[in-house]
C-alpha cells in the first residue's frame, strides 16, 4: 500500500470518529488534527506541549461522543483534573501535517482513570504516545469515586499498577529559571493547563544551557501534577541532573510544589 492509500484509510477527518484504537479495550476516539502555524517552534516542528493539548481535546470529544459534555459534568459538580502524565516523542512532526490522534480509557481504579493518547503520521508511523492518569473532583475540589455508568460507557479493565509518581530530585541543583503566570496560560477553570507546565520545563532547559532536552528524538518526558498555579502566581523551576537525563521541580514562590518532572533523551 503506498502513503497516500494509507493517508486516505487513516485519516478520520477534523469531525472525529469512534475507534479502537487499543487492542481488547472496547472503547475510543480517532480525530484529525493538523498541525497550526501557531504550533509550531522555530524548527517548524510541533511544540511537545501540543501533544498534551491534542490529548487532553480528544479525550473531550470522546467523552462528548458518549454523552458526558461539559453540561453532565457542571450539573453533578464533577470534573477530571490530571495527576500524573508521561508522553514519548519519537518522530519529528512538521507544521502543516494532519497528525491521526487516538484516545482510549484503558484503566481504572476506584478514584482514577487512565488514558492512552497516540498521534500518528499520515503513512501510520507512530510519532508521539501520551498516557494520562485523571482523578475526578467534586464541587469542592475533594477526590470522589469514579460513578459506575463510566464503567459501561468506557467499558476498560481494572488496573493494578498505581497512579503516575515522580520522585523529588536528590541530586544538587544545576540551574533555577522564575517565570511568572500570564492570562494566557489560563484554561476555563482559571487554572494554569496542564500543557503549560512543559512549556516551563522546555523554557527552563532552554535557558539553563540543555536545548537537547528538548530536541532530541526520541525523547521522553514524566510528570506528577501536585498542585495548580493561579492567575498572578510567580513560580521556578528548578534543574537537576543532566541534559540526558534530567529531573525538575516547579514550585510556587511560597515553597508549595506544583509540579515534579524527569525527562530523558
Amino acid at each position: 500500500m503506498d502513503s497516500r492509500a494509507a493517508a486516505t484509510i487513516l485519516d478520520p477527518g477534523l469531525t472525529g470518529q469512534s475507534a479502537r484504537p487499543v487492542e481488547g479495550i472496547d472503547n475510543g476516539y480517532l480525530a484529525g488534527y493538523r498541525v497550526r502555524f501557531d504550533e509550531a517552534g522555530g524548527n517548524g516542528l510541533l511544540r511537545t506541549s501540543a501533544l498534551l493539548r491534542y490529548a487532553q481535546d480528544v479525550a473531550w470529544r470522546h467523552s462528548e461522543a458518549l454523552g458526558f459534555d461539559r453540561a453532565w459534568y457542571q450539573a453533578r459538580g464533577l470534573g477530571w483534573v490530571v495527576r500524573g502524565c508521561e508522553l514519548e516523542i519519537r518522530e519529528p512532526i512538521p507544521i502543516g501535517h494532519t497528525l491521526r490522534v487516538s484516545t482510549a480509557v484503558v484503566g481504572h481504579r476506584r478514584i482514577w482513570a487512565r488514558r492512552l493518547g497516540e498521534c500518528r503520521l499520515a503513512d501510520g508511523r507512530p510519532a508521539a504516545s501520551v498516557t494520562t492518569d485523571w482523578v475526578l473532583l467534586d464541587a469542592r475540589n475533594r477526590v470522589v469515586r469514579i460513578p459506575a455508568d463510566f464503567g459501561v460507557a468506557f467499558t476498560n479493565p481494572e488496573v493494578r499498577s498505581e497512579i503516575l509518581r515522580v520522585e523529588a530530585p536528590s541530586d544538587a541543583v544545576a540551574s533555577v529559571a522564575e517565570l511568572h503566570v500570564r492570562p494566557s496560560d489560563l484554561d476555563p477553570l482559571d487554572h494554569v493547563n496542564n500543557a503549560v507546565y512543559v512549556d516551563w520545563l522546555e523554557e527552563a532547559l532552554d535557558t539553563g544551557g540543555w536545548r537537547t532536552a528538548t530536541e532530541a528524538l526520541p525523547r521522553s518526558y514524566r510528570l506528577e501534577y501536585l498542585a495548580s498555579a493561579a492567575r498572578g502566581d510567580r513560580v521556578e523551576v528548578a534543574l537537576h541532573g543532566t541534559a540526558a537525563a534530567w529531573s525538575a521541580t516547579i514550585r510556587r514562590s511560597d515553597g508549595a510544589d506544583l509540579v515534579r518532572a524527569q525527562g530523558s533523551a
